[in-house]
């Protein structure tokens, strides 16, 4: 049975230390590998910080700041939602994407809420 995974791409502000063509050609066979196997869902690059915005409600105000923010060591640079028979099968397949040379990949299993568990 598979599950679903949530990974998200870190890396330092500069991006990627790979070429523009390696990292093409990684993403793409990476990309392709992944759409033949069944396990690639939705992804995406995402913006830099200073270009995004934090939310939080505390004491019934609502708090809304501009990036970048301290607490992010490294930059969230996109995300991709696979399907895997275990997680290390993810991790293996992740492996092979670009951001793994040049940053960090995080995988997590997506849970469903105790409200939408099955009896």
């Amino acid at each position: 049975m598979t599950s679903k995974y949530l990974v998200l791409h870190m890396t330092d502000s500069t991006g990627s230390r790979l070429e523009r063509e390696e990292d093409k050609r990684m993403l793409e066979s990476w990309a392709g590998e992944g759409e033949a196997a069944g396990i690639l869902g939705p992804g995406a690059p995402v913006a830099g910080p200073e270009q995004a915005k934090s939310v939080a409600v505390r004491d019934g105000r609502t708090l809304i700041t501009d990036g970048p923010f301290p607490e992010f060591k490294e930059w969230f640079a996109g995300y991709d939602l696979i399907e895997a028979d275990s997680i290390d099968e993810a991790a293996a397949y992740m492996s092979k994407h670009p951001t793994a040379v040049s940053g960090r990949m995080y995988i997590l299993p997506v849970v469903r809420l105790p409200w939408e568990e099955e009896s």
